[in-house]
């Protein structure tokens, strides 16, 4: 397939607007409707919602593939295309957005783990959680909106390429055999700069994120817990986000899949939260997919043996391989009492 840029932002914005207002109107419905009374999130409740979030997601693919069919052949730059197939380019559209989301989802099973452990170490009850998980969710839209925007500009060079492509082999070697740190917010730096900056109340306010006592405004270490999980979103789209660029150049499909993964982002922490770390080998999944998707930036897509790059059912079929092998291999195998 060419080279282009099948969904550029500046011909396609009204969908990009009619995708967010879809999205703000689930957001809406879900806190307002289906959590408009806090509640502990049971398990039934959270494979319910994961379930819906999931499928819609994977849904969206025939969304994407139905109208990459019906638009492009009105687009003048495809016209102008000769040989340019539609169907085989709607097909890969859509194949991309699969990737990517299976992608997302991956690494965001993994930061379950780190949402678990500062749950518990700021103390917020379960009651409360999904509150914090949704107010963490709209800010991770933001600012996964402004890297993916970065990015697609970035990408119009080479050594921007390259630089994202060995940066992600590196991330995949040290995520295999780099040692384990512990995770420990109280010695972090951003809680010592917030108690600098804010005067913070050692118990729990219900769900609010600040509080007035005697004429002086302190935060609530929900607010605490709500920054960690920005700070941290942060951190792992520093490799989401080059993995999916990895996978196609498509701001669409890269914006896309990121938003569906986080959506459902919420229901799968009170579904896997009890059992997250006995995904143990998991890491060596993610770190394999990731270290794939660098030299298939680097090489393989410029590579002689792939004229139109490396195909993208191939790159679904190995990620879905490898991250479902170490899942299943997770509890083969799992760790040891003294692990």
């Amino acid at each position: 397939m060419p080279e282009i840029t099948l969904f550029p932002f500046s011909e396609y914005w009204w969908f990009y607007l009619g995708f967010v207002l879809f999205v703000l109107f689930m957001l809406a419905l879900d806190l307002g409707v289906f959590h408009k009374h806090e509640h502990v999130i049971g398990f039934k409740e959270a494979l319910g919602w994961s379930v819906f979030w999931m499928s819609l997601g994977v849904a969206f693919s025939l969304v994407i593939y139905w109208f990459a069919r019906l638009d492009l052949p009105h687009d003048p730059r495809v016209a102008a295309l000769v040989g340019f197939d539609v169907n085989l380019a709607a097909r890969n559209a859509a194949l991309q957005y699969l990737t990517g989301l299976i992608i997302e989802k991956s690494l965001s099973v993994d930061n379950l783990f780190v949402f678990v452990v500062l749950m518990n170490f700021f103390a917020i009850k379960p009651i409360y959680q999904h509150r914090v998980l949704f107010y963490g969710i709209i800010g991770a839209l933001i600012f996964r909106s402004i890297f993916i925007a970065i990015g697609a500009a970035l990408m119009n060079f080479h050594w921007v390429v390259v630089l994202f492509g060995v940066f992600l082999v590196f991330t995949g070697f040290k995520i295999i055999f780099g040692p384990e740190k512990p995770i420990e917010p109280e010695h972090n730096p951003v809680l010592k700069l917030l108690r600098r900056l804010l005067p913070v109340t050692p118990e729990m306010h219900g769900q609010k994120l600040f509080v007035k006592q005697a004429g002086k405004l302190w935060a609530t270490p929900m607010f605490v817990a709500l920054v960690f999980i920005e700070v941290s979103d942060v951190v792992f789209a520093v490799d989401s986000v080059p993995a999916i660029f990895a996978i196609t150049r498509e701001p669409l499909i890269v914006f896309t899949s990121n938003i569906f993964a986080i959506l459902g982002l919420r229901a799968l922490y009170f579904l896997l939260a009890s059992v997250v770390h006995k995904f143990h080998l998991l890491k060596y999944g993610l770190g394999i997919v990731l270290m794939f998707v660098g030299i298939k930036m680097v090489w393989l897509d410029k590579s002689k043996f792939f004229e139109d790059g490396f195909p993208i059912n191939w790159s679904l079929g190995f990620i879905t391989v490898v991250i479902g092998g170490s899942i299943i291999a997770s509890f083969l195998f799992p760790k040891g009492p003294r692990e």
